[in-house]
């Protein structure tokens, strides 16, 4: 499979997944090579897509790229996004990231999060676009967390 054929495999499995729930929602689907993303519009049932915590996204997402793995498609990642939660959610922890990196830039001590590793990812990539401070994940498995500190002079 391809990689156009993988991205409209994705796009279709997706769409029929939430065919289930009794919901026509067209899937809009692109790729950067490395992974598929998979948008769904806000409808009716945004709450069940989505599920606490983003449960039932993260799920979807994992299902979607265990069935590309299954078909040995060229793109097996995927990142799926319902009515644009992903995009706010992580808007919204870049705004907490900033406040940390200022609670770390005005009493010097490190500052601690347990976060998974798509919210780690945005952290990082806040703290590399900021000055004087730095960032590592320590830990194993869902211990894991990231520490932002003061940047070694």
């Amino acid at each position: 499979m391809d990689r156009q054929q993988s991205v409209a495999f994705a796009r279709e499995y997706l769409q029929n997944i939430i065919s289930f729930f009794g919901e026509n929602i067209d899937v809009m689907a692109t790729d950067n090579g490395e992974v598929i993303s998979l948008r769904v519009a806000s409808s009716d049932i945004n709450s069940i897509l989505i599920g606490r915590g983003a449960d039932t996204l993260r799920s979807l997402q994992y299902i979607v790229a265990s069935a590309l793995r299954t078909q040995q498609a060229a793109i097996v990642r995927v990142n799926v996004d319902i009515a644009e939660y992903k995009k706010q959610h992580e808007e919204k922890l870049a705004q907490k990231a900033q406040g940390w990196i200022e609670r770390v830039k005005a009493t010097g001590e490190p500052y601690t999060a347990h976060l998974n590793p798509a919210d780690r990812r945005v952290v990082h990539q806040v703290v590399a676009d900021t000055d004087g401070v730095m960032s590592a994940s320590e830990g194993e498995g869902r211990e894991r967390h990231i520490i932002i500190s003061p940047a070694e002079s």
